[in-house]
């Protein structure tokens, strides 16, 4: 069975990501996923029945460090002879597109779900435009995850369209209607959770899920939330997902007062988030920068409506005032209006409830989304062996 490769910097990539899809694959290739963070790698091939390689990766600029990824992976790609390495992340196009293109492997393939180099400037932002233009040269296809990410590397002129395609609707995987599904949490399940955290069934939810930092628009987020909060209390804003305090903190200011404001409830990280959405209104995702959002499909697929920023991905899964609200990026005036109207408007709040979950299932379902990818893998097998042949 031929082999196929699959790189993200961490392995939370792929268990979130990619929740699936390398088990989905085994089945049809020998599968190998390699990100960084060893343990954790190891414990997501036992319970996705996938090997695992571990190799040292990070989201920072380190050139000495990821050459030497470069040379492990290149070592590993020559033993193991991969017919497919497809990498996702930015750290891991890089470094795995250039072992892979070193070793000779056919297909190299890199997915595109959002460019954080779009929020940097000067001479960082230069590095990674290079990085950006090698790592697709060095591919033989690119899959952006969304339209609008698709015209973005085209004006960026990081590669020629021949090299793009993006595969069904967009998206990186797609979502399992199945599990994200409202009906499976029954009213006494929501209402001890809603216990747990300090919520009335009778205040409004606003629901946050991802990374706790600044190019989320979480700083944007609490100033908006606070202001509606002083006009109307009976709201509360939940927050799912890790403070990072590394890369891009929010402002201290904001920190405290997440930490002190009794409306505003942080849980962390949660391995599954589907019972913090079951007893939440409205997804509120203000973020700077996208691919193709995995928590805004969750959020439709389990009755939410979301209040989004105008970038791509978001702005593809969300019809304005139809299944949720598109605000101006990084404007918390805007992100106030649209929680105001929703927590106002009850009856327009539900007309965007009642078109979410079916506007998810429509265009976004998981498994036909892992079909059209195993089908690209198929048919650039097919064209390969039909290559070698000639």
């Amino acid at each position: 069975m031929p082999k196929l490769i699959r790189i993200t910097t961490i392995p939370l990539s792929l268990e979130k990501l990619l929740e699936g899809q390398l088990s989905f694959m085994n089945a049809h290739y020998e599968v190998i996923a390699i990100a960084a963070e060893k343990d954790r790698l190891e414990k997501y091939g036992r319970d996705n029945n996938v090997k695992t390689y571990w190799v040292n990766m990070t989201r920072k600029i380190t050139p000495v460090e990821d050459l030497k990824a470069v040379f492990k992976l290149y070592k590993y790609f020559k033993k193991e002879n991969p017919l497919i390495v497809h990498t996702h992340t930015p750290k891991a196009g890089i470094v795995g597109m250039f072992a892979a293109k070193l070793a000779g492997v056919p297909i190299r393939l890199h997915t595109v779900a959002g460019l954080p180099l779009l929020e940097t400037t000067g001479a960082k932002r230069g590095i990674l435009d290079f990085v950006e233009k090698l790592t697709y040269s060095l591919a033989t296809r690119i899959y952006p995850n969304s339209f609008e990410l698709k015209k973005i590397i085209l004006d960026q002129k990081y590669t020629e369209a021949k090299k793009l395609k993006i595969l069904g609707n967009g998206s990186s995987n797609g979502i399992d209607t199945n599990y994200f599904d409202p009906t499976l949490y029954s009213e006494k399940d929501n209402e001890i959770l809603r216990k747990k955290l300090n919520i009335n069934k009778n205040e409004l939810v606003f629901i946050f899920i991802g990374r706790i930092v600044s190019e989320k628009g979480i700083n944007e987020l609490i100033t908006a939330f606070i202001k509606l909060y002083e006009r109307n209390p009976k709201v509360k804003l939940l927050l799912v997902g890790p403070f990072e305090s590394d890369l891009d903190p929010i402002d201290d200011s904001n920190l405290k007062i997440i930490n002190s404001h009794k409306a505003i409830v942080s849980v962390g990280y949660q391995v599954d988030v589907r019972p913090y959405l079951a007893i939440s209104d409205v997804l509120t995702f203000p973020s700077y920068r996208e691919g193709f959002p995995n928590v805004v499909m969750q959020a439709g697929a389990m009755n939410l409506p979301s209040i989004v920023t105008n970038i791509n991905g978001c702005n593809e899964i969300i019809k304005h005032n139809e299944n949720g609200i598109i605000i101006p990026v990084k404007d918390s005036d805007g992100l106030y209006n649209a929680m105001s109207h929703l927590n106002n408007d009850r009856s327009f709040l539900e007309g965007l409830r009642k078109n979410a979950r079916n506007h998810i299932t429509a265009n976004y379902e998981r498994g036909q989304f892992w079909n059209f990818l195993l089908n690209e893998y198929k048919e650039l097998e097919m064209l390969y062996k039909l290559r070698k042949k000639k």
